[in-house]
């Protein structure tokens, strides 16, 4: 849109020439460039923006009741932050609000029988996860938080085991003061996943109930209140599309369409690398791994061993190594280098990789380095439903509602999160029962938003500030 200018805070729309991840490099040759139609349709009943995990599960349950679907994509399908990722799935569940972490369990264990139903060839793996602890001060929050899970949700903390600090080294992390390990977590290609359930769609419904147009970016959305009804106007640089209901999956991108999300969520740009590991001495890693510091570390890791594919250490993290902590970023084209070299860098004292008798590397090559980018969420919750009149979901007339709707806004956490999110907002779009509950802190509201706006900016916080807000939470009220 020409004279155009973003809000201080606004994203601005996702970018052309995108960092290439390691996931995409097998792409669907299904959906690489995949027009459904060889022009964008005039009307949809339902139009969707964002092709990552939400879009396609929401674009599924949508389909499956009946529904029509437009599914708008700026770039190629799933090249945001679900095919940038670091390719991990885990429920928070000692760090999170009980009813919070049971949601989170919900959605892993919905996507691990989802996948195993229909044998999705998406590298589904249960490792177990290590979280690991490297200084006592974290330690001793970690302890506080799962003793009181003990008393309170023995559901939970009997997937959730506290290692003491001679346990470190057989848990490949022997600078740790101790570790937390959680029995839910696995690794996966994310886009891969994504991947099949849109060919799916493709496949198995024609263009008028299915619609997918990549490379088709929405420039902004419009009120359409004549003809009986509040619907939207959705234009694109390939012709406008008049429909009944908008869904706004696009995570960190939201507030360039909906600007009264501006501050609400922020992008934050997360960069990951595949690292070759050592030629000698390399032991594979058998679980998965995440840093737990006092101040605000945030590096996870994977190994891709599967038989045949090309083995390297997925890491991503060391954005709090810069100024401003890659916040308010959403150009997920270039690299930062001092990210980047943190990331080379990060291993050699924080796990073992080698035999005991080697010494670790102080350096490892990537084979890939790319960035993606996150919308994180000013009271860190994600934002699931109708849009509000405030907030530019239209609406405003005595009795009329929005037809905007909203799933965004997973602070760097979405894998067991937002597929069922999606589904839950396709479902109060369609009116439907709820098939699951959902916490009514994710709930898009008026209220919520005027709430949140009050808060303090986004700021970076370590494990033990999360530890402490959380235990002073649940104390007397669990």
């Amino acid at each position: 849109m020409t004279g155009f200018r973003l809000r201080d805070g606004q994203s601005g729309p996702p970018t052309r020439e995108s960092s290439r991840a390691y996931w995409h490099k097998d792409a669907s040759a299904v959906l690489l460039g995949h027009r459904t139609t060889e022009v964008v349709p005039p009307t949809a009943d339902v139009v969707i923006v964002g092709s990552g995990i939400t879009g396609t599960f929401a674009a599924r349950e949508l389909v499956k009741g009946g529904r029509s679907v437009l599914h708008l994509e700026a770039r190629e399908a799933c090249w945001g932050a679900t095919g940038r990722n670091g390719g991990h799935c885990q429920p928070m569940l000692y760090l999170s609000r009980p009813h919070v972490a049971r949601f989170e369990l919900g959605t892993y264990e919905f996507l691990r029988d989802f996948i195993a139903e229909h044998k999705i060839p998406c590298d589904w793996k249960v490792v177990g996860g290590v979280h690991a602890l490297f200084d006592k001060e974290s330690y001793d929050a970690a302890e506080k938080l799962i003793s009181l899970l003990r008393r309170e949700h023995p559901d939970l903390a009997e997937k959730v085991i506290l290692a003491r600090r001679d346990a470190s080294r057989s848990l490949r992390v022997p600078a740790a003061w101790g570790a937390v390990v959680q029995t839910h977590a696995a690794k996966l290609w994310p886009y891969k996943l994504v991947a099949w359930v849109l060919e799916q769609l493709l496949g198995e419904h024609p263009a008028n109930e299915y619609n997918l147009q990549t490379n088709t970016p929405v420039e902004h959305l419009q009120r359409n209140d004549g003809h009986g009804g509040s619907g939207w106007i959705v234009h694109t640089r390939r012709g406008q599309v008049a429909a009944r209901h908008v869904l706004l999956a696009c995570n960190a991108y939201t507030s360039y369409l909906l600007t009264g999300m501006t501050g609400l969520i922020t992008p934050v740009r997360g960069q990951v690398t595949a690292l070759v590991p050592p030629a000698v001495g390399h032991k594979p890693l058998e679980h998965s791994y995440v840093w737990m510091r006092g101040g605000g570390d945030d590096d996870y890791l994977i190994e891709r061993d599967e038989e045949g594919d090309e083995r390297v250490l997925i890491l991503g993290g060391e954005r709090f190594g810069t100024s401003g902590a890659e916040e308010g970023i959403w150009d997920d084209g270039p690299v930062n280098h001092v990210v980047g070299e943190n990331l080379r860098r990060a291993l050699s004292t924080a796990v073992k990789l080698r035999g005991e008798e080697y010494e670790e590397a102080e350096r490892l090559e990537a084979k890939y380095e790319w960035t993606g980018i996150m919308g994180f969420s000013k009271d860190n919750y994600p934002w699931v439903g109708r849009v509000p009149p405030s907030l530019g979901g239209g609406g405003g007339e005595p009795g009329e509602e929005s037809h905007l709707w909203i799933s965004a806004g997973y602070t760097g956490h979405g894998m067991p999160t937002a597929a069922r999110c999606g589904i839950r907002v396709a479902q109060m779009m369609m009116g439907k029962n709820k098939s699951f509950e959902m916490p009514e802190e994710y709930e898009m509201s008026e209220e919520r938003a005027e709430r949140a706006a009050k808060m303090e900016p986004t700021v970076s916080r370590g494990f033990v500030d999360d530890a402490e807000r959380l235990l002073h939470t649940l104390q007397g009220r669990t």
